[in-house]
């Protein structure tokens, strides 16, 4: 798992930080702050290439849609593949939301 190479202090506190946030205006407020418009909007991006793959989208059709490069889908291609099945767990929890 290459998590691991990433675990520390410095990591620990950001996720707890994540995890104090009570609503989605604090996670605006909190991502506007910490990251750029465009680090925001590739990892929405992301979450986004995952729910089309998951629904059978073509590669054409999340590029054309997202803006996604190849690179990028095929990433998170193998990442709902091969990875920590969290794609799945989050947008399985958004669905149940709703």
């Amino acid at each position: 798992m290459q998590i691991e190479k990433l675990r520390g202090k410095e990591l620990d506190q950001l996720f707890d930080a994540i995890l104090t946030l009570k609503d989605r205006e604090e996670c605006y407020r909190f991502f506007d702050d910490l990251c750029t418009i465009n680090e925001i909007q590739s990892l929405s991006q992301r979450l986004e290439v995952a729910r089309m793959l998951r629904e059978g989208k073509t590669y054409h059709k999340i590029e054309s849609e997202t803006g996604a490069s190849t690179a990028t889908i095929s990433r998170v291609k193998r990442c709902l593949n091969f990875g920590n099945d969290t794609y799945e767990m989050v947008l399985d929890r958004v669905e149940e939301e709703k």
